[in-house]
């Protein structure tokens, strides 16, 4: 699976049915959702990244033709045709990424995705979307807030770069797989 190797070509290698290899690959998205940390400690940076919803595997699909290969969206930029994944970090590489939901950011998914993750004594790195603006001063997080217009990247220690440096990894590991399937809840 880290590899991107397909079912059929991974069962080849290993010499286990493909099928039995599909259950496997969920039984161990299914342990890795269950790994948890309690919280956040320190500089913690949060960003989200987006990837075009699909349908995969499904016959009909109401509302618009299927896309091939991937695809591209009927809208210019973010739609509701775009999956919405919140990743968070610490400096001690704890990693939160969820899939909260399609379309923009907005404070409600962002709670209901952190938790109680963050606590006042974590620093909050983000962009400069409301959303993030809001949720940290309603939570009393002290924090540092990037433009995406990219001129002023580092405040000190302070920057969102480690967290992109992971959107980066992971939109190159998923490119292979053509979209995130609607009923993924959890982004490795």
């Amino acid at each position: 699976m880290i590899e991107g190797y397909s079912l059929r070509k991974a069962s080849e290698i290993i010499e286990v049915h493909f099928v039995t290899l599909f259950y496997w690959r969920h039984k161990l998205l299914s342990a890795i959702k269950q790994m948890d940390f309690e919280q956040f400690s320190g500089i913690v940076e949060m960003d989200e990244t987006y990837f075009l919803f699909s349908e995969k595997g499904k016959r009909k699909i109401d509302g618009r033709k299927s896309r091939k290969r991937g695809g591209s969206s009927k809208y210019r930029g973010i739609s509701k045709e775009q999956v919405c994944v919140l990743i968070a970090r610490d400096r001690q590489k704890s990693t939160l990424s969820k899939v909260i939901g399609q379309g923009r950011i907005v404070k409600s998914r962002l709670e209901k995705a952190i938790g109680s993750k963050l606590s006042p004594t974590n620093i909050l790195c983000t962009d400069a979307w409301r959303a993030f603006k809001t949720y940290s001063s309603e939570k009393g997080l002290e924090d540092y807030r990037f433009k995406s217009d990219g001129k002023e990247r580092v405040k000190g220690l302070y920057h969102i770069q480690n967290v992109n440096n992971y959107h980066s990894r992971l939109k190159g590991w998923m490119n292979r797989f053509n979209g995130v399937q609607q009923n993924t809840s959890t982004i490795i």
